[in-house]
């Protein structure tokens, strides 16, 4: 992943931290340092924005596993300075999973904070609220709202966000899903629009998070819409049939004119019938960039590519490619090459039956 390091796998599953966050762990740092001026205090900060986001990591596993549980992986968990984002496979169909889905990271939260307040209680360690700060009081008790705060947070219906994603579901058990999504994702960017406004006078935060609420709940929308369209078609109805091979002995600059002239972007490489990887124009380019037009095919073209039934349905085909590196798979028919598959060529095919639907409307 772009700007993403690694931070480990955990029960199968990917955890990476995204450069920005090292915003955040500056910014508690600097906080902390200007409240103690001391080393002692930038450790304390920077152990308390760890431990913060050890919470924000539980509560996407909560998501993550819950999902697990109905058959569906994820492929990633990443770190935001904004909060952690589990990248699932597709979301339930069944709005009574996606409801446990989306509960179960708040859920997370609801047990650490009842964990520490107990801790708390045990040893009558509670302090006023008042006497709390970002850098100051009890480190526990401080955790334990932090917890308070993400559940509260979290819980705001506003799509995508885990209270969106609850209203979504609560919908959806009484209408069309599509329209439960729409529906969902308008009042998710008016409360967006609200966080935004606000933002303005307060936390610039807010503006921040108000922006990535806006976007995210138009695309999901858009996606649900999307998926709703595809529904039922196979994917030889959207398949491109008028296509150009490559053989992994030939040179990349051989693929150059056809990506050029724009009729193809990526190319799937055929060894004696058998398709044996996809050579994509981004590494094309950096081949060509690196002065190797020569160098064979084989040596760039990618051997881990998603590839496609001609018999599979478009909307489980289109799920499949919108979280893979290629944007570009190759279509088989019974172990044969008969087409290729590109999300641009799924647009068209959309915007091309939405029109012949709406002309036959008219007739």
């Amino acid at each position: 992943m772009k700007w993403s390091w690694k931070l480990g796998r955990f029960a199968g599953i990917d955890v990476y931290i995204h450069a920005t966050f090292l915003l955040l762990i500056g910014f508690f740092g600097v906080s902390y340092w200007v409240g103690g001026r001391s080393v002692a205090s930038i450790i304390e900060g920077i152990g308390f924005i760890l431990l913060l986001f050890g919470c924000v990591i539980l509560h996407e596993y909560g998501h993550a596993l819950t999902a697990r549980r109905y058959g569906i992986p994820t492929r990633d968990i990443t770190l935001y300075p904004i909060g952690g984002v589990a990248r699932l496979e597709r979301m339930p169909d069944d709005p009574r999973q996606e409801l446990w889905v989306a509960l179960a990271g708040p859920a997370v939260n609801v047990v650490m904070a009842a964990a520490l307040g107990t801790w708390l209680i045990l040893t009558n360690s509670f302090v006023p609220l008042s006497n709390l700060s970002m850098t100051t009081g009890s480190f526990i008790e401080r955790l334990m709202m932090v917890n308070v705060s993400l559940v509260v947070f979290n819980l705001i219906p506003a799509f995508p966000m885990d209270g969106g994603r609850v209203l979504r579901a609560l919908l959806a058990t009484r209408m069309d899903y599509v329209r439960a999504t729409q529906i969902a994702a308008s009042l998710g960017q008016g409360i967006a629009f609200i966080l935004g406004f606000v933002g303005l006078f307060t936390a610039p935060t807010l503006v921040f998070i108000a922006f990535f609420v806006w976007i995210a709940a138009g695309q999901e929308a858009g996606m649900v819409q999307m998926k709703a369209a595809l529904s039922g078609i196979p994917v030889s109805q959207a398949m491109l049939t008028d296509f150009r091979t490559l053989h992994p002995l030939e040179p990349v600059s051989r693929a150059m004119n056809w990506v050029m002239s724009g009729a193809q972007q990526d190319f799937p490489v055929v060894d004696r019938g058998q398709l044996v990887g996809i050579l994509t124009h981004e590494d094309l380019f950096a081949a060509l960039k690196q002065g190797s037009p020569n160098l064979a095919v084989g040596h760039v073209m990618r051997r881990d590519f998603q590839w496609i039934d001609a018999q599979e349905m478009l909307e489980t085909a289109f799920a499949r490619m919108s979280g893979a590196s290629v944007q570009t798979a190759p279509v088989t028919w019974r172990g044969q090459l008969v087409g290729l598959l590109t999300m641009e060529n799924v647009r068209k095919f959309l915007v091309l039956r939405s029109v012949l639907n709406s002309a036959q409307r008219r007739i």
